[in-house]
């Protein structure tokens, strides 16, 4: 019986090598020519034996994002095999993602596994803590705003969005209507923290922090689909650790460590599962309770080390 070729791949590279193809797949592969638009590409030095040893070059190209340009490639069609084939293939610079081909159709890509690097125009959504409360630079995200305009004020852009106290249904319904303006390449998701709030008469009942959470699937489908419909990469962010003790009774609310772990495990599964980046910002401030205002928000240093953590994984 021949394995169903249900996945596509677009590639730009030495994967439509036939000689690439015979080594990772026994044979070619069906393939038609295909474009990747508001993409461009570099250069990448590969040290791995093996693919050297399969490419015949030790410089294989990653993509990076540029408005207006466009890639010339084809779309590979795969079996499971085939794809977990070009997935060993691949160095840890890449990692697999979806984008949109010049003709509306969506397909695995590899892209750059660092999610920010390769970016031009990111838009952040979120909460109060994407917003910046509690530090006049604006936060990390008014921190990652300057360095990434400062590497290219000509063509790189930022647009922080956040909302002090949206959860990520807000979030959902807030954000397909801002994004044509401003024409993203990256979506980057900086909310939750406020779903995982209760009432704080409610709170005990919940204390193992898994109640509700199982519906945050549904607002980041709804959040993957809006940002691949603008030919964007969603990255996620997840929660910041928080101390409890000063937190308890916040504004009506309770926040518990227990439901801001849970919170933060549901979107990393989330994100897994679906081939989408989750930047884990739990640890910066993990028991360093002198780092937050009120035992949510960060202090000015408090958002300049979730900046550094942030920039480190995605930059």
């Amino acid at each position: 019986m021949t394995a169903s070729r249900s996945h596509t791949l677009f590639s730009f590279g030495t994967l439509r090598d036939e000689r690439v193809q015979t080594a990772l797949f026994g044979g070619a592969v069906p393939t038609s020519p295909a474009s990747l638009a508001g993409y461009t590409t570099r250069p990448l030095k590969i040290t791995d034996p093996a693919v050297i040893a399969a490419s015949g070059l030790d410089v294989h190209l990653i993509l990076e994002r540029r408005l207006g340009a466009s890639v010339e490639g084809a779309v590979l069609h795969l079996t499971d095999q085939e794809l977990a084939a070009a997935d060993a293939y691949e160095v840890d610079d890449y990692t697999r993602r979806r984008v949109v081909l010049s003709s509306g159709a969506s397909t695995w890509a590899y892209l750059d596994a660092k999610p920010l690097r390769p970016a031009e125009r990111i838009v952040v959504v979120g909460d109060s803590i994407a917003y910046g409360r509690c530090d006049p630079r604006g936060g990390w995200a008014g921190r990652l705003a300057a360095a990434h305009i400062a590497a290219n004020e000509a063509e790189r852009r930022f647009f922080n969005l956040a909302v002090p106290g949206s959860t990520l249904a807000d979030v959902v319904e807030q954000t397909p209507s801002l994004l044509a303006a401003r024409r993203p390449d990256t979506l980057l998701v900086a909310a939750g923290i406020n779903d995982s709030a209760l009432p704080a008469a409610d709170a005990e009942a919940d204390a193992d922090g898994t109640a509700d959470l199982a519906r945050l699937a549904d607002s980041l489908d709804a959040l993957a689909a809006t940002a691949l419909g603008h030919n964007a990469r969603l990255v996620v962010a997840g929660p910041s650790w928080l101390d409890e003790d000063r937190t308890r009774d916040y504004e009506g609310l309770r926040f518990t460590r227990a439901r801001a772990l849970a919170l933060r495990a549901h979107v990393r599964a989330w994100c897994e599962a679906h081939h989408i980046d989750f930047l884990d910002l739990w640890e910066p401030l993990r028991e360093r309770t002198e780092l937050l205002v009120d035992g949510l928000h960060p202090t000015a240093e408090g958002h300049r080390a979730l900046y550094e953590h942030l920039d480190a994984l995605g930059r």
